[in-house]
């Protein structure tokens, strides 16, 4: 689909979202994706309804069903991470907190938060440096800036 930060790919199972891909894709070697598009599948349909709800600020809580690969560490993150509120950030140590660790599993946060597979709909581009820097995203710090923009009315 198109986006304001740039071209996505989601990738499903018939029951849940696996995956949203920033592009340049992942894929074959020769560039192609995994598996066939599929644009009449109700799942895939409805997660860019509510992506492109969500990029006109017309929606700020996803409802999909949501099967990230992960770690246990990773997908206890994964949860901490939507629990963070739109328009709102938390910090790598803040996170760790919640998690019941000291700050010394900020790197370990920041670890499994690049890892995340389903970009936005659990949004990591929420969390930011204990400084408030906008440190690293996997699509870029560009897109992290452009989603949290996109969510500065509720900041301000």
């Amino acid at each position: 689909m198109d986006s304001p930060i740039g071209d996505l790919r989601i990738i499903a199972s018939d029951e849940a979202i696996l995956a949203i891909e920033f592009s340049p894709f992942r894929g074959l070697a020769d560039g192609r994706p995994i598996g066939a598009r599929a644009d009449d599948d109700l799942l895939l349909r409805r997660a860019v309804e509510q992506l492109q709800a969500y990029f006109a600020r017309e929606l700020r809580e996803f409802d999909l069903p949501l099967d990230p690969r992960g770690s246990a560490f990773q997908k206890s993150v994964w949860r901490e991470l939507v629990a963070i509120p739109w328009g709102e950030t938390a910090s790598y140590g803040e996170i760790a907190h919640r998690l019941g660790h000291t700050n010394a599993a900020s790197r370990a946060v920041g670890l499994a938060n690049g890892r995340n597979p389903i970009p936005i709909v659990i949004p990591c581009h929420r969390v930011i440096g204990a400084n408030g820097s906008l440190t690293g995203y996997a699509g870029g710090i560009g897109r992290k800036q452009t989603l949290l923009e996109l969510e500065q009315d509720a900041l301000f």
